[in-house]
């Protein structure tokens, strides 16, 4: 059985996730102690739980201490059977979290699975369904993979009630991600979007993000509509010949709309002046892919980020690979070597 230190690194549900995850992948059994420990309310939460259990539901899994709060978990594996899955992490609890455990744990199916999952689409301290839908996505059809979100209802926090429809089809084999160097800006893109609010918040996110990038134009498109949930946020990517970037803002009470505008444009112009070719975000997202791909891989990250560390400590426990960080001018070149046998 494989140990887990759920503790290390950035010691977040991330490696949890993915141990459990891979676990099923790989079929080898493993405990994750000191699940969360850091953090200010230790141990599983919902989306935790629930993403644990639509893996173990995809296998058939023999779990112990799968409840919320918990510390400690032992997963066993059965065999992965793709299909359609309905999963309900409650609340606003993420949905893309959840959908990074199974889309992985699925990886090396021969057929096509369907996602049916409800929650939030667009909360704190995750990744947005946008950005499966603009940045993951994209990158892993490079790979050979066909990975679209073919429904969707956003979920704010607190209520939630969004809902993302996801098909994917993993290609056998992953082909390997070569993105040494991004060369020239061929656009910037992305999205405003509302949920029970007047019109011209989203109107005012757009013109704050196209101020951002006065000399550039910029393919902004304004989404509104109404739903259980109230929100607001904008999405943006940054598309190269070799290279694609992305960034993020979600809306707060109280929070100007301009201003989340704008954080939206800074975050992504933080990105842009580094010579990374993937974002801080998607490159910890990427690595067990890479890390199951025909040949080695490389990408280059702004900066090795505790998540990306403690992913790449993972994929060589479970996929035997070889994972190195390459420091750059402007950036790290992520370099990862498959196991000739996985």
């Amino acid at each position: 059985m494989i140990e887990v230190d759920g503790s290390r690194g950035e010691g977040g549900g991330q490696i949890l996730r993915t141990a459990v995850a891979l676990s099923a992948l790989t079929g080898q059994e493993v405990r994750v102690s000191g699940i969360r420990a850091g953090r200010p309310n230790p141990g599983l939460q919902p989306q935790h739980v629930c993403a644990v259990d639509g893996v173990g539901r995809l296998c058939a899994a023999r779990v112990e201490g799968n409840q919320t709060g918990s510390g400690q978990l032992v997963f066993r594996p059965g065999e992965v059977v793709p299909g359609r899955h309905r999963l309900r992490v409650g609340t606003a609890g993420s949905v893309t979290l959840v959908l990074q455990a199974c889309l992985l744990a699925t990886a090396r199916c021969s057929e096509e699975s369907l996602f049916e999952v409800e929650g939030g689409t667009n909360v704190r301290w995750s990744p947005p369904i946008d950005f499966y839908d603009m940045t993951l996505f994209p990158l892993l059809a490079r790979m050979g993979a066909r990975c679209e979100v073919e429904e969707m209802r956003r979920g704010f926090y607190p209520e939630g009630g969004g809902r993302a429809l996801v098909r994917w089809k993993p290609p056998g084999r992953f082909a390997p991600l070569r993105m040494e160097g991004r060369c020239g800006l061929k656009r910037i893109a992305g999205r405003t979007f509302t949920q029970n609010l007047p019109e011209h918040v989203g109107q005012r996110m757009g013109a704050a993000v196209r101020k951002a990038f006065l000399n550039q134009d910029v393919a902004l498109r304004s989404e509104g509509g109404s739903g259980p949930s109230t929100g607001a946020g904008a999405f943006l990517v940054a598309e190269y010949e070799g290279g694609l970037l992305s960034a993020d803002s979600l809306g707060e009470r109280g929070v100007p709309a301009e201003r989340v505008g704008e954080a939206a444009a800074a975050a992504l112009k933080e990105e842009m002046s580094s010579s990374a070719t993937v974002d801080v975000h998607v490159a910890d997202q990427l690595l067990p892919y890479m890390a199951l791909a025909d040949g080695e891989s490389r990408v280059v990250v702004r900066e090795v980020t505790g998540h990306l560390e403690a992913q790449a400590e993972l994929v060589r426990t479970f996929l035997m690979a070889e994972v190195a960080f390459q420091p750059l001018d402007r950036g790290s070149e992520v370099r990862v070597r498959p196991h000739p046998y996985m």
